[in-house]
């Protein structure tokens, strides 16, 4: 029998229904301070229906679009839990990313930030001489 949607799930569950290894949602609690599933005696996690929906949302940005970890703990800074749970529910298109994912399309914003940098490099050039 499957559990409702409202029930708890194990951290075993949790994995299976995210398709990823335990061990990353784990790591994933070390990386991201917005990932806090309920702890029972002995450290067991139980994942509720929101921390579900979060872990979605990471697990989208990450594997699926391509953010980095930075990447990801920048557009929760900027826009909010919100951003990261719609991407797990495909709103991903309808907010704009604050960070762009790795390998992105958007070549302007890349070029500028090439430019700075280059331009930032000849001043550091300039003043080893």
């Amino acid at each position: 029998m499957a559990k409702g949607p409202e029930a708890f799930r194990t951290i075993s569950e949790a994995a299976d229904e995210l398709s990823v290894p335990q061990h990353v949602l784990r790591f994933w609690e070390t990386k991201f301070a917005f990932i806090r599933p309920m702890k029972r005696a002995g450290g067991r996690r139980f994942y509720r229906p929101s921390d579900i929906a979060i872990l979605r949302g990471v697990r989208h940005l990450l594997h699926d679009e391509g953010y980095t970890i930075k990447g990801v703990q920048r557009l929760h800074r900027e826009q909010g839990l919100k951003r990261v749970i719609a991407a797990g529910e495909g709103g991903a298109a309808r907010a704009p990313p604050a960070a762009g994912p790795t390998g992105s399309t958007d070549r302007s914003g890349l070029l500028d930030a090439l430019r700075d940098l280059e331009t930032i490099k000849a001043r550091l050039d300039s003043l080893l001489k």
